[in-house]
């Protein structure tokens, strides 16, 4: 039986009761006599008491319902929940490994309550067993069984995509970006449910994009070299009103090395910086700015998808074929900065690299320094440009860092922070705790 990190910690007390023989003696002359209280005091404890609810024999129990262990005249030792999923929904999620769905709880000050953390899975048989001692040490044991709700066709959230994923190893600007099928309506719970574990501990906040779409940045940039953990708690979570998530998710990736480029579009150069020393220098032509569209934008962006070779096309972006802007060309090792069609890459029939803007708002590079820019930067790097009138704007792209903490963190549903060592802040269940 484990807790949330941030809450208490399982307790297990067993308090030996000593029955002492006091003794006492007087003494006089002639007639002494001696008088003793020998007998010992002998007290015997009562039994604990433990109750569960959702109580035993209940059927179809909605799967945010928590589960509440009780104990009376003693503490609380154990807790097993087993979660059984017996429906058509529900097997969905049945070949995960099992640990994805291993129930812990957080236990009160003095043992006496313990709560489930997360949601139970829909369509499941539940079998509770919890275990208490009292002063003397003596175990009692409860054994409960119940069902629950199962997930409807149609209304079970799942999850469609993910950035980063399993594997991946980023830069430090990377987000955790998380695309579901459905509208979310219930932010907080299923916030509350995505739990993000780092081995730097550094606060941050999911915040909803769209009602599909959540991302989770930190404060700052990632700590680079250590492994980061999402686990995505959503079995039993309800999304919105009868919408249920069935099946859990881990998400493991490492956070590399601090590359940092910078660029002041005016000086049409590009400086990379690796763990804090300048790594190299690069040659650049960007937007002509002639007008909002082939202006670059100036903001933090992070680094996305990479293409070795790309046909740009202007109608992709909004600029028709036989717009005096259109454009349709082909170039190599291209990558992408923003969703409105900016990128780094190679433009070998640019002749004004280094000298002057020309381009349609991508940054322009010759072959060799593109061809290093291509192999040598990882996605969630970050691009910090500056220089131009154009505001890179924060949901263009992966343009999170253009909100200050304290934006950031007003749009985040719970309000408050999530430590990457503590825990998630706040319940995932359907009611208040």
């Amino acid at each position: 039986m484990t807790g949330k990190t941030h809450s208490a910690v399982t307790r297990r007390f067993g308090i030996g009761l000593v029955a002492l023989a006091l003794v006492a003696t007087a003494c006089t002359s002639g007639d002494a006599e001696t008088q003793s209280s020998a007998d010992p005091a002998e007290t015997e404890a009562e039994a604990a008491e433990l109750s569960i609810t959702p109580e035993a024999g209940s059927e179809e129990i909605a799967p945010n319902t928590p589960i509440r262990v009780s104990a009376e005249r003693g503490a609380i030792t154990d807790v097993q929940v087993d979660q059984a999923v017996v429906t058509e929904a529900a097997v969905e999620g049945e070949g995960d490994e099992g640990d994805l769905y291993a129930m812990t709880g957080t236990l009160n000050e003095d043992g006496s309550e313990w709560i489930s953390d997360w949601n139970l899975r829909p369509g499941a048989e539940v079998v509770v067993t919890a275990t208490a001692e009292n002063e003397a040490g003596e175990e009692t044991e409860l054994t409960t069984e119940f069902t629950t709700l199962d997930a409807t066709p149609g209304q079970r959230l799942e999850l469609v995509s993910n950035f980063p994923s399993s594997g991946d190893t980023v830069g430090v600007g990377m987000p955790v970006v998380i695309n579901f099928d459905l509208p979310v309506t219930n932010k907080a719970q299923v916030e509350n449910s995505m739990n993000v574990v780092a081995e730097q501990e550094t606060a941050g906040a999911w915040n909803w994009i769209t009602d599909q779409m959540a991302v989770f940045r930190p404060e700052e940039y990632w700590e680079p070299y250590q492994n980061v953990t999402v686990d995505l708690n959503l079995a039993g979570v309800e999304a919105s009103e009868g919408v249920y998530g069935v099946t859990n998710y881990q998400i493991d990736f490492e956070i590399g090395r601090e590359l940092i480029a910078t660029m002041h579009v005016p000086d049409h150069e590009m400086v990379i910086e690796v763990d804090g020393e300048q790594e190299r220098l690069i040659e650049v032509s960007n937007g002509a700015a002639n007008r909002h569209f082939d202006t670059t934008s100036t903001g933090t962006h992070v680094l996305m998808e990479r293409y070795e070779h790309l046909t740009m096309d202007s109608a992709t972006v909004g600029i028709p074929e036989d717009d005096p802007g259109s454009y349709l060309v082909d170039v190599q090792y291209a990558v992408r900065t923003s969703n409105s069609g900016e990128f780094v890459h190679e433009a070998s029939y640019n002749t004004n690299i280094g000298s002057a803007n020309t381009s349609n708002g991508c940054t322009n590079l010759r072959m060799d320094d593109a061809r290093w820019f291509f192999e040598n930067t990882l996605m969630g790097d970050v691009l910090d440009t500056t220089g131009t009138d154009r505001e890179f704007e924060f949901d263009n792209g992966w343009g999170y860092w253009q909100k200050s903490w304290d934006e950031w963190l007003e749009g985040s549903e719970t309000g408050e922070p999530q430590m990457t060592t503590d825990g998630t802040p706040g319940s995932v269940h359907g009611e208040d705790l």
